[in-house]
């Protein structure tokens, strides 16, 4: 069993402490990694007491087709799409465009979670990540650059988060260690395809 939490749960860490490994501990600072930590948590109590094959996967920021517009890289190329569609003005809403994530491609991601079913050790935690730390105003930038009109970007004070942590990216040398997994797709070609998906959405 591959149990799916997240990489929000590390939650409040140090900036000495980065990248992240498996071994920092837990201190989750919203409800969302709160869950994360608890369900990881339990998956490691139902291994130790019952011996479940379990593995945990700690997946940091992840994007591609079909995900919800919530979530920060398709909130970005939804609204991108919906400009060049005139379907709204060309201004761009966003966050906190200061704070760094560990983003990765959705396909990459499932064949993370495939290769821990297959080869992750019972009962281990296993961060999937790039290992890179990037900054959303850099992948804000890229994505503007694909538009085919010109994009105001107009930051929202709303859309902050009570608490965030400014710099988050993963240690991924046990996954792939354990599993020979790493990232196959650039990045740019990604965020390429997740706009596409929009402009589809938006058309149809």
């Amino acid at each position: 069993m591959v149990v799916v939490g997240s990489g929000e749960q590390y939650g409040a860490v140090e900036q000495g402490d980065a990248p992240i490994t498996e071994e920092a501990p837990l201190r989750p600072v919203n409800p969302y990694a709160v869950a994360k930590a608890t369900q990881d948590l339990f998956a490691f109590q139902y291994f130790k007491a019952y011996h479940l094959d379990v593995v945990r996967a700690r997946p940091f920021n992840h994007f591609g087709p079909g995900q919800g517009a919530d979530f920060v890289v398709a909130s970005f190329a939804r609204q991108i799409a919906q400009i060049e569609a005139g379907a709204v003005s060309p201004i761009l809403t966003v966050g906190n465009l200061a704070a760094q994530r560990d983003f990765l491609p959705v396909s990459d991601v499932a064949q993370a979670y495939v290769a821990l079913a297959r080869h992750g050790r019972a009962g281990e935690a296993y961060n999937v990540g790039s290992g890179v730390a990037r900054s959303i105003a850099s992948i804000l930038d890229m994505l503007v650059k694909m538009a085919n009109v010109e994009v105001q970007v107009q930051v929202d004070m709303a859309l902050f988060r009570p608490t965030e942590t400014p710099r988050l990216w993963a240690d991924t040398a046990k996954i792939r260690r354990d599993t020979g997994w790493s990232p196959t797709i650039p990045l740019e070609e990604a965020l390429r395809v997740t706009l596409l998906y929009w402009r589809e959405q938006i058309h149809a």
